[in-house]
């Protein structure tokens, strides 16, 4: 099924962008809220023990461009397996910061984003229509 695919990338990327969504106050404006969570609300649960994201106001900066960045990426099939890639780790951080969603919420998309990772963007996505360029374009040569 040629849309397979295309719906586990939307499935994965939904949950991301909606969160990205809710952490702008405007073009480049993080809102209060979001720079709170990372200054005072989220830390990393290791061995125990709670520790402080480390940089919190760069990596809330760095954290919601991903969000809003990355899904976009993949509902387009465009570097899908590197957007998959790097969903894959913010799940494992998201994971660090909220130990008790592995089962509702993380074990899903890191399952998701490993699939992607593996069978890659599917028949319908941008990374198909360049491959398909440059095998033509190869052919020709």
């Amino acid at each position: 099924m040629a849309v397979a695919p295309l719906f586990l990338r939307a499935a994965l990327a939904v949950p991301f962008f909606r969160s990205g969504l809710t952490r702008w106050d405007g073009f480049l404006q993080l809102s209060d809220s979001t720079v709170y969570l990372f200054e005072e609300e989220f830390k990393l649960h290791i061995f125990g023990a709670e520790y402080g994201l480390p940089m919190p106001d760069a990596a809330a900066y760095l954290v919601a461009t991903a969000e809003l960045v990355l899904p976009v990426l993949l509902v387009l099939g465009l570097a899908t397996r590197f957007a998959a890639l790097a969903m894959l780790v913010m799940t494992g951080v998201i994971q660090l910061v909220v130990p008790d969603g592995w089962a509702n919420f993380h074990l899903p998309w890191a399952s998701m984003a490993i699939s992607i990772i593996a069978l890659g963007a599917g028949p319908v996505s941008v990374d198909r229509l360049v491959a398909q360029r440059f095998a033509s374009e190869a052919s020709r040569q």
